[in-house]
C-alpha cells in the first residue's frame, strides 16, 4: 500500500481546493461581508498547511495501482468535503458542521439537495462557493488534477485514478494518452459552460446568476440562488437550461467525436439513442398527463421538458411543484431517477449504458436458458463487451440496491412518510436533489435527523464515485499491505 502517494494526492486536491476558494473570499471582502470573508481565509489557510504535508513525506515510489487508485479517490472526496465545508461553518451561515458537511457533500456530488429554507440570505461570498462546487465535482476534481499535472508513473497510474471517479461501467480513452484525454474533457466542459453563460447573458440574466446557474447545470447540481430554483426566471432562460442540462447529461466523448466529424460513430451511439428515447418519450407521456394543469399545450410541453430533462441528468432544478402532479407523472420522474444520464458526463444514476448493458446481458440469459450450448455475446455499438464488465456492472447493481434498501432503514428512523424517505435515499444515491412529499422541488432535507444526514451524505458520495470506492474504504482487506 503506498500510503505516501495517497497522502500526495489528498495534499494536491486540498491545494486546488484553497485556490478555487479565492474568488469567495474575494466576493465576501469586496460586498463587506466580514464573517464570512474571515471563515472562507481561515479554511484557505489551513488547506494551505495541510497540503504542506507532501513536502515533509515525498513518496518514495509514485505508482499508484488499482487499490490506491481507488482508496485515493474516496478519501480526495471525504477530505475536500471536510474542508470545503468550514466557509459555512467558519462564517456563520450553516450553525452546524452536519448540515454544512451535508450541504458541501451534496455540492461537490452534484446532488442539489439542500437542508438550507432560506437560500437567498446567504452571503454572496458563499452562495458562489456553494454553486462552485458543482462545476468543480461535476467533471471530477482528478480528472482536473490529470489535466494539470502528472499524478504518478507507471502506465496504468493514471487509469486507476480516473477509472474510480469517472461516471460509467467502463473508462475509455479520448486519445492515446490519459492525461491529453483529461484535458479535452475540461476544455469541453469549459466550452459548453462558457457558452451557456452566453446564452443566459442574452436573456437579461445578471452576471452573478448567469455564472452560478450555470455552475449548477455544467455539474448537473441544482443548487439555485433563488429560494424557488429557477421558476422566477423567464421561459427563454428556463429553456437555455432545459438545453444546457440535456446536453450536460450526454456522454461527453460524443462531443469530441463531434468535433472529429465523425457523424457516423455518433449516429450508431445506442446509449445516446437510449438516452434521448426515454427523454422524449417521457416528455410526450407527462405533457399529456399534466395539460389539464396549464394553459395550454406549449406551457404543458415547456414545464414538461423542463423537469424531464432536470431529473434524468439529476441536475434538480424546478420550475414547476412537481408533487402537485398526477401519479403517472410522478412515477416516470421516479423511474428517471434510477435511470440518470449517460455514462462519461456529468449526470449521475444507475446510466443509460448500465441500463442498456443489463437489457442485453438479460436477453443473452434467456436465449442461454432457450438454448444452453448456444455461444451468446452481448455488443454494443458493434463491439463485444467483455464479461469483466458485465461482471461488474451485476456487482454495481447488488450493491446500489442494497444499500438503497439499508439506507432507507436507517432514514425511516425519522418516521417520516414513506414515500418522502424512498424518494429522498433515491434522490441523494442518484445524485438528483429533489424527490417526493417533503423533500420535493418546493422542500428540503432541514428536518432529518443528524443520523439520517450522514447516511444521505454517505449515500451522495457513494452514488457520485459509482459505490465502489466508497465501499473499499470499510474493507479491512483494501488496507493490508501486499
Amino acid at each position: 500500500m503506498n500510503h505516501r502517494m495517497i497522502l500526495r494526492l489528498i495534499c494536491y486536491i486540498l491545494r486546488v481546493e484553497a485556490v478555487c476558494l479565492l474568488p469567495s473570499l474575494g466576493i465576501s471582502f469586496f460586498r463587506g461581508e466580514v464573517q464570512a470573508a474571515w471563515g472562507t481565509g481561515i479554511t484557505i489557510a489551513l488547506a494551505g498547511v495541510l497540503s504542506l504535508s507532501t513536502f515533509l513525506l515525498p513518496p518514495k515510489d509514485k505508482q499508484i495501482l488499482a487499490r490506491e487508485g481507488f482508496l485515493s479517490v474516496a478519501l480526495c472526496w471525504v477530505a475536500v468535503s471536510l474542508v470545503g465545508a468550514l466557509p459555512f461553518f467558519l462564517g456563520g451561515a450553516i450553525p452546524s458542521y452536519i448540515d454544512c458537511l451535508f450541504e458541501t457533500v451534496s455540492g461537490f456530488t452534484t446532488t442539489g439537495a439542500s437542508i438550507l429554507t432560506e437560500i437567498e440570505g446567504l452571503p454572496l461570498g458563499l452562495l458562489y462557493w456553494r454553486s462552485f462546487t458543482h462545476w468543480l465535482g461535476g467533471m471530477g476534481v482528478l480528472v482536473f488534477l490529470l489535466a494539470v499535472m502528472p499524478m504518478g508513473k507507471g502506465r496504468n497510474s493514471l487509469l486507476h485514478v480516473m477509472r474510480a471517479e469517472s461516471p460509467g461501467p467502463q473508462v475509455d480513452k479520448l486519445v492515446p494518452k490519459l492525461q491529453n484525454s483529461a484535458k479535452i474533457l475540461y476544455a469541453i466542459y469549459i466550452g459548453l459552460t462558457l457558452l451557456q453563460v452566453a446564452f443566459l447573458l442574452a436573456g437579461g440574466m445578471p452576471l452573478f446568476d448567469a455564472l452560478t446557474t450555470a455552475f449548477g447545470t455544467a455539474g448537473t447540481g441544482g443548487f439555485s440562488i433563488k429560494n424557488d430554483s429557477l421558476m422566477s426566471y423567464s421561459p427563454y432562460l428556463q429553456g437555455v437550461c432545459t438545453v444546457f442540462m440535456a446536453l450536460f447529461g450526454i456522454n461527453f466523448s460524443i462531443f469530441y467525436l463531434l468535433l472529429l466529424r465523425q457523424f457516423h460513430k455518433v449516429l450508431h451511439n445506442q446509449e445516446l439513442w437510449l438516452y434521448l428515447g426515454v427523454m422524449a418519450a417521457s416528455i410526450a407521456v407527462i405533457t399529456w398527463d399534466i395539460f389539464s394543469l396549464y394553459q395550454g399545450v406549449g406551457e404543458a410541453l415547456h414545464q414538461a421538458a423542463f423537469q424531464v430533462s432536470s431529473i434524468m441528468t439529476t441536475t434538480g432544478f424546478a420550475t414547476a411543484d412537481f408533487n402537485q402532479w398526477p401519479a403517472l407523472s410522478k412515477t416516470v420522474l421516479v423511474v428517471l431517477m434510477f435511470i440518470g444520464a449517460c455514462a462519461g458526463s456529468t449526470g449521475g444514476g444507475v446510466k443509460a449504458a448500465r441500463v442498456l448493458l443489463l437489457c442485453k446481458s438479460g436477453r443473452r440469459s434467456v436465449k442461454r436458458m432457450l438454448r444452453p450450448r448456444s455461444v451468446a455475446q452481448v455488443h454494443m455499438d458493434g463491439q463485444t463487451v467483455e464479461e469483466e464488465v458485465i461482471q461488474n456492472t451485476h456487482s454495481y447493481l447488488a450493491l446500489y440496491l442494497a444499500i438503497l434498501v439499508v439506507s432507507t432503514l436507517f432514514v425511516a428512523l425519522d418516521e417520516f412518510s414513506l414515500e418522502t424517505n424512498a424518494t429522498a435515499v433515491i434522490a441523494c444515491l442518484n445524485n438528483i436533489g429533489p424527490g417526493l412529499d417533503l423533500v420535493g422541488p418546493m422542500g428540503n432535507f432541514s428536518q432529518f435527523s443528524p443520523l439520517s444526514k450522514l447516511v444521505l451524505t454517505f449515500d451522495m458520495l457513494a452514488g457520485r464515485l459509482e459505490i465502489f470506492p466508497m465501499i473499499m474504504l470499510f474493507l479491512p482487506m483494501a488496507w493490508r499491505r501486499g
